[in-house]
Parts: C-alpha cells; structure tokens; sequence
C-alpha cells in the first residue's frame, strides 16, 4: 500500500528536509521512526527539499507498507508523534492509489516569508526585523516575476536539477501583525531561490535597486547579481496542491 503523510516541522534543529550523511534532517528522523514502528527499513520520498533552517505547514510525503489501512489506525499515528522529535509533527496519514507521488504530482507550492518592523521576544524565531522597507515599490517588483521562466539568477549554484525555468502564479507582499509577508507560489523552486528573491526585494525596497535593475538582474542569469539571501529562519512552506484529494 502507499500513503501519503501531512506533517508540520520547525526546521531551526534540522540541515533541511533531505536525508545527508552525518546531518540531522527531518527525512531521516521520519524514516527512521517509521523502520521502528513498521519492524523493517523504509523510506519516505518527499514533496520537495526544504534548505537548512526552512520550516513547513501541511507538507506532503509518501512511503509504502504492506501493513494495510495504516490510514485509520489512530494508534499507529499517535506512537509516531511519540518517537520523533517535539519540532517534527504527524497530522495525517492517507491511503493513495499506488503511481501516487509526493513530488512528481504536485501541482503548485506556495511559500510565504515573514518579517516584522518591531521588537519580539517570542516572534524573533520566525520573522526576520525590517524597518522602513517599500511595500509598495517590492510589490512591483514581485508581480515582474510573473513575466519571466529562468531564475538562474536567483538560483543556488552547481545544483544538480536539469533546468531552471518555473512558472510563477502569484507573488505578493502584504501588511500584517506590523510586519509583512511576502506570499510566493509556483509549479517548482530552486534550491535557495525564494530566499534569494526575498533579499533582493529587500534591496527595492530599501531603494538601493531599481524595479528595472530587479528585471536585470532576472534577465543577467547570474546568481552573483542577486542580492544576499534572506535569513532561513522566516520562510515557511506553506501549502502543496495536487490534481486529486486525499
């Protein structure tokens, strides 16, 4: 049987989302308490990587058992929550038709970036301090992301993926809880490439770079023209849509 899996994880503790020799990731900690739980080794395949730092809501993993209607079994799920760790949660468990694929059949991911202008003992752990950006000026600027497929420029280097183009639906910025959130979705990222497109909106915003210079830097497919990438700490994978309901 495959099932699918709807899990939440602070990232902060976490060297991202994809399993790595001697590194602590969310991948692995997964796998290793479902080897546990279902007495033999097994694997899980994810909907996307998440970078070092990077948190998620409503993510969206797939494995296979043999042990049938894991899906309604409420104990299994709650021995689950049980062995991993307090920053990695299990929402849901739900059978899928056997081609499904966590990765290969999402549609649309959307993340959202998370800032404040003011001081916050409890909020600093996921919202980056801004003052006196444009919100304005960064929402021009985000709706030109919109004209363009390769984002080379905003892109980690030396990655392993076959192309760099993607579609973007919708990026915007928008007031809240005296902040800002910078709101982002499409068929596919590249590794870094939010974070990278954030702190280079940072750059409109603060009026070191011009709308025009944004579309140059798009045009130029150099990552080295960018600006720095926004802290990890902040960016949030929101939501991951399919063609079907599970």
């Amino acid at each position: 049987m495959r099932y699918f899996m709807v899990l939440d994880y602070n990232g902060t503790n976490f060297c991202g989302w994809q399993r790595q020799p001697s590194a602590d990731t969310i991948q692995e900690r997964i796998e290793r308490a479902l080897s546990v739980l279902l007495k033999n080794d097994t694997e899980i395949t994810g909907a996307g990587r998440t970078d070092t730092g990077v948190h998620a809501r409503n993510y969206v993993a797939h494995f296979d058992s043999d042990v049938d209607n894991l899906n309604t079994d409420t104990d299994f799920l709650y021995r689950l929550n049980c062995i991993l760790p307090f920053d990695i949660n299990v929402q849901r468990i739900a059978k899928v038709h056997s081609e499904a694929h966590a990765r290969f059949d999402a549609t649309r991911r959307t993340y959202r970036y998370y800032t404040t202008s003011r001081k916050d003992v409890f909020g600093y752990q996921f919202a980056e301090r801004v003052r006196n950006l444009n919100i304005d000026t960064m929402n021009a600027a985000a709706t030109k992301l919109l004209d363009y497929t390769d984002f080379t420029s905003f892109s980690k280097l030396n990655t392993d993926v076959k192309t760099n183009n993607c579609t973007i639906f919708d990026a915007h910025w928008e007031s809240a809880n005296g902040g800002m959130i910078f709101t982002i979705t499409a068929n596919r990222f590249l590794r870094n490439m939010v974070r990278a497109i954030v702190g280079t909106l940072f750059e409109v915003g603060y009026g070191k770079i011009s709308i025009a210079d944004f579309c140059h830097i798009i045009e130029a497919k150099d990552r080295g023209l960018a600006g720095t990438s926004a802290p990890a700490k902040a960016l949030f994978l929101e939501e991951i849509e399919y063609p079907y309901s599970f």
